[in-house]
């Protein structure tokens, strides 16, 4: 039927379960076909979808535009930036994006305190999107999590040109018993908003991947901001009763644990 959109006409005769199993998820199965082609609708989705993740990827990050001059403000935000000089070297060559320039480990070393329970930073990673979108939330409600458990925490900034490892270098610099960074994804056809947390104990330069722990998938159809926050705040509390992270650190139920 003429304004009819391809959903409707997919999925208007699908028994129960098929409808179920769509509304579960936003991967693109079930969807029906033109042919040997998807229907016109869903490829438009999916060229929609490709174009955002390449937008995602290749977006700058500037903190005023990104946060919003208020967010920056309460937060006493700055900016500080990796080895990579733009982004095609960060995208290329990722060990640049590991490791601090001078001038900024200098910044930091100048404008944050040392030996903080807990350190946040913010990372651009492969998403600034996902940074803008989920950032501003968890970020409140971490810090709010953290000081009602009478941990301090240190001054947040942001990272440009930022990889994971970068957490190393935050431990030892700054000295903190554990540390979290929130960093953008790299962006899918799913969504090109989504925000992992990767945290660690005391992060030093001989940590690898094994030694930190993840809560991803951080977006509007994921893991909503809220959830993560309890979550991280949880594992962060395991970190600092065991004194240690990664591997030897598994997530408990879901109430937020002391320390």
């Amino acid at each position: 039927m003429a304004g009819e959109d391809d959903s409707s006409l997919v999925s208007r005769d699908w028994p129960e379960i098929a409808r179920r199993i769509r509304a579960r998820t936003p991967a693109r199965i079930l969807v029906g076909r033109a042919g040997a082609a998807y229907r016109t609708g869903t490829q438009l989705e999916l060229r929609a979808a490709h174009a955002a993740a390449m937008d995602a990827v290749r977006a700058e990050l500037d903190l005023a535009s990104t946060f919003g001059a208020d967010f920056v403000k309460r937060w006493e935000l700055f900016e500080v930036r990796t080895q990579a000089v733009d982004k095609d070297g960060f995208l290329l060559q990722p060990e640049l994006g590991r490791h601090f320039r001078d001038a900024s480990r200098a910044e930091l070393s100048r404008r944050c305190s040392r030996g903080s329970d807990f350190q946040i930073a913010i990372g651009d990673g492969l998403s600034v999107p996902a940074v803008a979108a989920q950032v501003p939330a968890l970020f409140s409600l971490l810090h709010a999590g953290a000081r009602a458990r009478g941990w301090t925490v240190g001054r947040g900034f942001v990272i440009r040109y930022c990889r994971v490892g970068i957490l190393n270098e935050i431990g030892e610099l700054l000295g903190s018993k554990t540390a979290v960074l929130l960093i953008g994804e790299r962006p899918g056809l799913a969504t090109a908003e989504s925000l992992s947390a990767y945290m660690a104990y005391r992060p030093c330069r001989t940590h690898s991947d094994a030694e930190r722990n993840l809560i991803s998938n951080i977006h509007a159809r994921g893991t909503k901001p809220e959830d993560a926050a309890i979550r991280i705040l949880n594992l962060v509390a395991q970190m600092m009763h065991t004194g240690a992270s990664g591997y030897n650190v598994r997530e408990g139920p879901p109430a937020v644990l002391g320390d």
